[in-house]
């Protein structure tokens, strides 16, 4: 049973679920991310998040990355990294994460279809488990936690945004569908998650740098999925947009170290 911070989370979460009434007008499922928006860079991003990876992962190591989407996490730890296993509930996105993986040569990739904590029994422990991302898709997050940390030799690290992915669109979903968007969960009540299921959680706060890696069209759209809206709305959305479309987004680093050793 979840305690209070964990029912808060997910009580919270759920505020987030869409209307039916927009949800079955919908053209397109507004749930689901394309590949094209999340592939992995050349060069790693630094942030606190991968500072605190590294911190914990030895030479040769090997990355759990969870969520894993286009692979950027795990990716960006490499070297020191030699071994990246990857979870996802996309194939499409694992696709996109061993197209990525082929630059770096001599690094070993293992991928695991699935949602986790449902696939975590099959997927191996690693030195290092990182997160960027998911957590907000998650209402049992007590349930999560614990496989991120049973699958860590050493350290965990999680990124999200500090408040609802979702929540830079605000002024998009009051322009077409007249609602206001709810205003937690946020980081805070992540950490105060973990800290109530006994983990020694720090949280370091940071603006995490935008990246596009899809074209303005692409993002365009995925826009237009999420606001559940046709493709007449996208000139609309465009401008709405703006030139330099979202910025730098402020985010939060949550990491623990695990308890003992484990092989």
């Amino acid at each position: 049973m979840n305690g209070p911070a964990g029912a808060y989370w997910a009580e919270s979460l759920g505020r987030w679920a869409i209307p039916q009434e927009i949800l079955s007008s919908a053209p397109e499922s507004p749930f689901g991310c394309p590949a094209a928006c999340f592939v992995a860079g050349d060069d790693p991003v630094e942030t606190p998040s991968r500072s605190r990876a590294l911190e914990a992962l030895p030479e040769g190591g090997t990355v759990l990355d969870v969520g894993a989407g286009g692979g950027a996490a795990g990716l960006g730890l490499v070297p020191p990294a030699a071994r990246l296993v990857a979870v996802d509930q996309s194939q499409e996105m694992l696709d996109s994460l061993r197209a990525s993986a082929q630059k770096r040569p001599g690094l070993a990739v293992e991928t695991f279809m699935g949602r986790w904590p449902d696939a975590a029994g099959s997927v191996p422990v690693a030195d290092v488990v990182v997160c960027h991302n998911v957590l907000y898709n998650v209402a049992d997050l007590p349930s999560f936690l614990a496989a991120l940390d049973s699958h860590a030799r050493n350290r965990v690290v999680i990124q999200i945004t500090q408040r609802h992915p979702r929540s830079m669109l605000s002024a998009m979903w009051k322009h077409f569908w007249g609602s206001e968007l709810p205003d937690a969960p946020i980081a805070d009540d992540a950490a105060a998650v973990v800290a109530e299921e006994g983990y020694e959680v720090h949280m370091e706060l940071f603006d995490a740098p935008a990246t596009r890696r899809a074209d303005r069209e692409t993002q365009v759209r995925f826009i237009r999925r999420q606001l559940c809206l046709g493709p007449d709305a996208d000139a609309e959305i465009d401008s709405l947009l703006g030139a330099d479309g979202f910025g730098p987004r402020p985010a939060a680093c949550l990491w623990w170290d695990v308890l003992g050793q484990r092989g």
